[in-house]
């Protein structure tokens, strides 16, 4: 079963405050409503980023208060909108707050906005929320330097074990270390991806404690991604049945023939880089930072990269590149191309 994780009452997110250290300023923040003048949210972890920028937001002005509250979005928010709105007085209430998404300030320049960082107002907030930051920028510093910045990062492969088991314990159920992990290897690393498999698994368990692989096969990986290592996995088995079937539902799903050509092909390439990179002694966790991939999704195709020699490998990625340029220059039709692949990928 998972280990015992402690519990956050304020946040909902069980694990996250125990493994997340950058977050504590801005929990203490939103528990002492002590706030800073100006915030800096931004990083790749889209769910965490939304998490914290929504209980800060609501610390600061309840959600309900309109005339003190203002959202600016998109690439064409002028600076000195923002600026003048900073400089209006608020209106029955002690703050002002003004949340600023994906402006694209951090990236472009914004130096109006960077040098009015030191004259914000006591009773204004500013929280910028972005996806991506450039840290040379004059605005990231200053924000640094006046406000508080905080890098949502991707998970690690035990943080999210850490906190999908939380949530799951929060609901009252448990489940197997190798489950889970099996778990993640279906779901992917998105963590708003993930709260919601373990929505439906909560709810289809109802009565009982333990979440068990049949549960979990029963109700996730129905995305593309999965059904597509299914297949290479077939493949690698040749089992040419079981690899049409599989491609059969993804048509069934309206997914374009081309697409998953393109998906297979890169699946035979990964784990190509995968056997090159095991023969030179690296390790699952390096692997996955040279590729690109969470570290659970190199374990699974390492799996399947065990059963087949790299030469194979490297041929059956050639013949995947050739099928998509018998497409692309009208040889063939796209859905006879990937049945003809199959068919003689699997003998």
């Amino acid at each position: 079963m998972t280990d015992s994780i402690t519990l956050c009452p304020r946040c909902d997110l069980p694990p996250i405050c125990g493994i997340i250290d950058p977050m504590k300023h801005l929990k203490d923040n939103i528990a002492t409503e002590t706030f800073e003048r100006s915030y800096l949210l931004y990083g790749p972890e889209t769910y965490l980023r939304s998490i914290y920028a929504r209980d800060l937001c609501n610390a600061i002005l309840p959600k309900s208060d309109s005339m003190n509250r203002t959202l600016y979005e998109g690439k064409d928010i002028r600076e000195g909108e923002i600026i003048d709105q900073a400089e209006t007085m608020p209106m029955f209430a002690e703050r002002r707050l003004l949340v600023i998404r994906d402006s694209g300030f951090f990236k472009s320049g914004a130096e109006k906005m960077a040098s009015y960082m030191s004259e914000v107002p006591d009773y204004a907030t500013l929280v910028f929320v972005e996806n991506e930051v450039d840290k040379r920028s004059r605005l990231y510093k200053a924000v640094q330097k006046h406000g508080y910045v905080v890098e949502f990062t991707n998970r690690t492969e035990k943080e999210l074990e850490k906190w999908a088991g939380g949530m799951m314990m929060r609901a009252g159920r448990q489940i197997r270390q190798d489950d889970m992990a099996y778990f993640l290897s279906r779901t992917g690393q998105d963590m708003g991806h993930i709260a919601l498999e373990i929505d439906k698994l909560v709810a289809y368990t109802e009565g009982r404690d333990v979440i068990t692989r049949e549960d979990i096969e029963a109700l996730t990986g129905r995305e593309i991604e999965n059904k597509i290592f299914d297949m290479v996995s077939a493949v690698a088995a040749g089992n040419g049945q079981k690899a049409l079937a599989l491609y059969a539902d993804l048509l069934q799903l309206k997914e374009a023939p081309m697409r998953i050509l393109i998906l297979i092909g890169r699946q035979f390439k990964q784990m190509t880089e995968i056997a090159k990179m095991k023969k030179e002694g690296l390790g699952e966790g390096e692997m996955a930072k040279v590729i690109g991939m969470p570290p659970f999704a190199v374990k699974r195709l390492a799996g399947v990269v065990r059963t087949m020699p790299e030469k194979d490998l490297v041929a059956l990625t050639e013949r995947c590149l050739q099928a998509e340029e018998d497409v692309k220059n009208g040889r063939l039709p796209d859905r006879l191309s990937v049945e003809l692949l199959l068919i003689s990928l699997t003998g």
